[in-house]
């Protein structure tokens, strides 16, 4: 036996929906419309967030209308896992021979490896190269990571050579120039901004190996009116020289 249906007439269907509608509201309503998130920062510099509270001091953060999510371990934002910018700061450290965990601490803290990232003083791309830096390197699109990487690392090799592979003084002039360095003593000037700067991108890249070296340098100095000689195994930054053994 067949049961007839009856049609549901549009002014019925609108209703139905409505009150649909209507339930679904209640059903949000009634969750919890708050959360806790919890950040902070690895030994490499990278941004945490957690639901999980962690041992020692952290930023908290009350999330509002989030009460569905939930999250069951930490998670890791890892800024630098762009294979593709990976391979081009690989490529292009090993053919000026600076460390790949250097340039990529600079991309990382200069631009967030944005491509399209700007500077109030008119930085530009993935390394922030200066307008100069653009003219120097001949690049014809700061935006393109290609050309932007190859003229920062090509800059920061020539900052390393011309302070003798320090990288806390070829760092600094990378941000505040090497003009101001040089003011300074061959010293990372004393500004704030380019002292964090070193701090950052040192923090993140991690200290180099230091090979011993078998050079001993002999300076002489005029002291007091007497000449006074020293020995060490640092070259000297300015002053004349000689090698007494290697």
């Amino acid at each position: 036996m067949r049961i007839p249906m009856t049609p549901w007439a549009p002014g019925r269907r609108a209703k139905a929906a409505r009150c649909v509608g209507l339930a679904l509201v209640c059903l949000v309503m009634s969750t919890p419309a708050y959360a806790q998130i919890y950040s902070w920062r690895d030994d490499n510099g990278n941004l945490v967030l957690s639901g999980i509270r962690p041992k020692g001091e952290v930023r908290t953060y009350a999330v509002p209308d989030a009460g569905s999510v939930r999250v069951t371990r930490p998670v890791t934002i890892v800024v630098n896992g762009n294979s593709y910018y990976d391979e081009l700061i690989a490529e292009n450290a090993r053919r000026h021979g600076v460390r790949t965990d250097l340039v990529r601490a600079v991309v990382h803290v200069e631009s967030g490896f944005k491509p399209y990232a700007k500077s109030r003083k008119g930085a530009l791309g993935l390394m922030q190269l200066m307008p100069a830096t653009i003219r120097d390197y001949r690049v014809i699109n700061p935006f393109n990571p290609v050309e932007n990487i190859r003229a920062g690392v090509a800059y920061l090799r020539r900052l390393l050579d011309r302070y003798n592979n320090n990288e806390a003084l070829a760092l600094a002039a990378y941000n505040a120039g090497p003009s101001a360095v040089d003011r300074h003593g061959h010293n990372v000037p004393p500004y704030r901004e380019t002292l964090n700067y070193v701090r950052r991108v040192d923090a993140i890249a991690g200290k180099p190996v230091q090979p011993h070296s078998n050079k001993i340098y002999r300076t002489t100095e005029i002291v007091d009116g007497r000449e006074v000689v020293r020995y060490t195994d640092q070259r000297p930054p300015a002053r004349a020289y000689d090698i007494v053994s290697r």
